[in-house]
């Protein structure tokens, strides 16, 4: 039951809604982790050769998941996983660059209003295979939240942590397409939300976690998102901007950035799953230990 609310109240994705994410980018310049250390296990690069995050004109929070050990002394290869925000601001030198880097398949989380507001014109020569779900989330639950007089940054963070258990569970689905994606494709391949930190977040931890790396490691690259996440600008007359601006920097932060917390209580639903979090990878994304072994063959290599 607590799922269907979250869905009602518009908590899917909080910072990466369209229309809140540009009043707060408005109201606020990008996150910064001011009360968490600077992630040390998943840095920038491992090397010169390799960026973690793309060079792209127009990418947000467009990220490799290459470098990254596992705990048999393997490592992600670079170039084939990548975790995004919406594409739609690419640019023709960017979309021949992704081209360029193999990427066949994209897995897009967001909604159907979002896609909507933020279209992705994939020119012919380029265009990967894109798979999507219709489904809608209302705001007016979310909005009243954020209209609560004297909300606190602990409220917001709560409610986001709150939220966080429901979305292995809630984006199953799209978490399992992705998978069965990544077995099929024979490229690169990228999946994405709004803002490229809570649904692809989570979907990052879990392929992560999939491939063998710690756990540890795999928090350390969700929390990359309170460096790379850049929110976009609003866009003219935008009739929540007067809202967001009253609401508190801490409160602006805590709905923008991304948390230990959150991922933790994601990893806690998991983890409490009947079998543990492989029961989890078994039930709801159809991984059993032979597809698991395949998908460490494809996308890990000796380090």
């Amino acid at each position: 039951m607590r799922s269907n609310i979250l869905m009602r109240a518009g908590l899917i994705g909080l910072g990466g809604f369209i229309l809140p994410a540009a009043a707060l980018a408005q109201a606020q310049p990008a996150p910064q982790p001011a009360t968490q250390p600077a992630p040390q296990a998943a840095p920038a690069a491992t090397d010169a050769a390799h960026q973690r995050v793309l060079p792209l004109e127009g990418g947000q929070n467009f990220r490799d998941l290459g470098g990254y050990r596992t705990t048999d002394g393997r490592m992600v290869k670079w170039g084939v996983l990548m975790r995004s925000g919406a594409m739609s601001r690419l640019t023709e030198k960017d979309f021949a660059y992704l081209a360029s880097r193999g990427l066949k398949t994209v897995v897009d989380f967001r909604d159907t209003r979002e896609r909507a507001s933020e279209p992705v014109n994939w020119p012919a020569d380029a265009r990967p295979q894109v798979f999507t779900k219709d489904y809608a989330l209302d705001h007016g639950m979310f909005m009243n939240l954020l209209m609560k007089p004297g909300l606190s940054a602990e409220q917001a963070k709560q409610a986001m942590a709150t939220f966080y258990r429901d979305v292995p569970n809630v984006f199953a689905d799209q978490y399992r397409t992705l998978f069965g994606q990544l077995l099929a494709s024979d490229g690169a391949v990228a999946f994405n939300c709004t803002a490229g930190k809570d649904r692809t977040g989570v979907a990052a931890a879990i392929l992560l976690s999939v491939l063998g790396v710690d756990r540890e490691t795999a928090i350390q690259d969700y929390l990359l998102s309170n460096r790379y996440y850049r929110p976009l600008p609003p866009k003219a007359g935008d009739p929540a901007l007067a809202m967001f601006s009253k609401l508190s920097p801490e409160v602006r932060q805590a709905l923008m950035g991304v948390d230990r917390s959150f991922i933790e209580n994601a990893f806690a639903t998991m983890d409490a799953y009947p079998g543990g979090i492989k029961g989890y990878y078994r039930e709801k994304l159809g991984l059993d230990d032979l597809k698991i072994a395949r998908l460490q063959a494809k996308y890990l290599t000796a380090a």
